[in-house]
């Protein structure tokens, strides 16, 4: 019997790099910082892929791409028939490339990892994404009409997904989004470098394309309520509305001038173009010496665009470097530019001028005892540990609460203490053909999360239009 005496390939351990603007450059403009695999660089990360038997990426995926199937017809050099394979599960890959955190998901997952370094699948998914923005998007087929009306409310990750899904399935889709720009968070919360809004606005066209009408400036509870919307002939309606107002320290002087959320901060920059001043008509106030309070991505969204408009800036969290939730790659990304970080301290009180405007920030040192409710170690405060930072702009990003706007307005709803509607898994609420999904329902997570989410929900909305009474 012959027998194969062709050495294996010898599997490359170390994934391709991808390629970005040094940070001298990068920390002066607002251009992409992550330049994006050339087609060559593309081709070698993919022939990484061990093409498992049973692979476990795919579990990883909260969308739940088939994962080995796309890069197998990227090998083959089919770039066409590999995005296409990922759209049948995600209509944002362009999105997802950039700002999804694969290494705790599907790369997570990736039984190269053990090996070595794990294949770059968002790298991968991003590649694809680009080569098909230039040369051609084409969209999928949709099903016979089925003569159902569904509304969504929010045009963030969520509302997007659920209005994709749901419409290839034949229902009728209406698109309801407060803002006059479709795309949520996606387009007033994560800057320029790291998701190029036109970017965003191309898979928020993808989605128009497939047949959804997206009415921006509506805002639900407002405009039109949720009964007003069942009463009107909408069959379901699905609320993707995310998260909404900030969340404050509640310490002395958070009143003073200078003090910005993260929230109003990120959406004057990314929503109202700050950063292009003075062509803008919305400048905004920053001084030279800014602290950012909090250490997830929103925090270093906020720190780096502070120091693009040519702040000393300062990360203060109350815990170490080590419980940062932060994506690994943006942190990173902020020590490279130069950012400060001062871990385990928390403020107790911001001092201000005889304007009303804040120039120091009282602060108190931190220790780690057990792990709290989220798993992580519980900081505690120093005593006669209070130490004062020279500060003039301070931006508070620890997190959002649910709008109220929905709960006030839509009677039979059932929340949580904490604002947020209760859910089951696929979405389902209290009130009959009302479903929701994303940051409106676990409070504040990432995007693909929320993705997810809306894919639940509208395999959950098709079955009970299909087979309601």
């Amino acid at each position: 019997m012959a027998t194969n005496t062709q050495p294996k390939p010898k599997v490359q351990k170390v994934a391709v790099q991808m390629p970005k603007q040094t940070p001298e450059a990068r920390k002066h403009n607002f251009n992409e910082v992550a330049l994006g695999y050339s087609e060559e660089e593309a081709m070698v990360e993919a022939s990484r892929c061990l093409q498992c038997a049973k692979p476990t990426c795919v579990k990883g995926c909260p969308v739940e791409i088939d994962i080995p199937a796309f890069i197998k017809l990227m090998k083959e050099k089919q770039f066409d028939k590999a995005i296409s394979k990922i759209k049948e599960k995600n209509c944002l890959p362009a999105i997802c490339g950039r700002v999804c955190p694969q290494e705790e998901q599907c790369q997570n997952s990736c039984l190269l990892g053990k090996l070595g370094d794990p294949v770059s699948i968002g790298r991968l998914e991003r590649f694809l994404a680009d080569w098909e923005r230039q040369t051609g998007v084409a969209c999928s087929q949709k099903a016979k009409p089925t003569g159902k009306r569904v509304a969504i409310i929010g045009a963030g990750p969520a509302g997007l997904t659920a209005a994709a899904d749901l419409i290839k399935l034949g229902h009728e889709v209406t698109l309801y989004e407060a803002l006059h720009y479709p795309g949520g968070v996606l387009m007033y919360g994560i800057p320029e470098f790291r998701l190029p809004k036109d970017i965003v606005q191309g898979e928020a066209d993808y989605v128009k394309k497939l047949g959804v009408d997206v009415r921006v400036n509506c805002l639900i509870g407002r405009t039109f309520t949720i009964p007003e919307l069942l009463k009107s002939g909408y069959d379901a309606v699905f609320v993707g509305t995310g998260a909404g107002p900030p969340q404050f320290m509640g310490i002395p002087g958070e009143n003073l001038g200078g003090i910005y959320s993260a929230n109003e901060f990120l959406i004057r920059v990314n929503l109202m173009k700050s950063y292009t001043f003075p062509k803008c008509d919305t400048p905004i106030s920053i001084g030279k010496k800014v602290a950012v309070i909090g250490g997830g991505n929103v925090a270093m969204d906020s720190a780096r665009i502070a120091l693009r408009l040519g702040a000393d800036v300062c990360i203060v969290y109350r815990r170490s470097r080590e419980e940062l939730p932060a994506r690994k790659e943006e942190i990173e990304n902020a020590e490279e530019e130069g950012i400060n970080c001062k871990f385990l301290a928390n403020p107790v009180r911001f001092i201000g001028d005889d304007k009303g405007q804040v120039k120091a920030m009282e602060c108190v040192q931190m220790e780690l005892g057990p792990p709290d409710a989220s798993g992580r170690r519980k900081p505690t405060p120093i005593k006669g540990s209070e130490f004062t930072m020279d500060v003039d702009t301070v931006i508070v990003a620890i997190g959002r609460t649910p709008n109220p706007i929905i709960q006030s307005t839509t009677e039979g709803l059932q929340f949580t203490k904490l604002g947020t509607i209760v859910a089951d898994e696929n979405g389902k609420t209290s009130m009959p053909g009302v479903f929701a999904g994303g940051d409106i329902v676990t409070g504040e997570a990432t995007v693909i999360s929320a993705m997810g989410a809306g894919k639940r929900a509208a395999k959950s909305i098709d079955e009970y239009l299909t087979k309601k009474k």
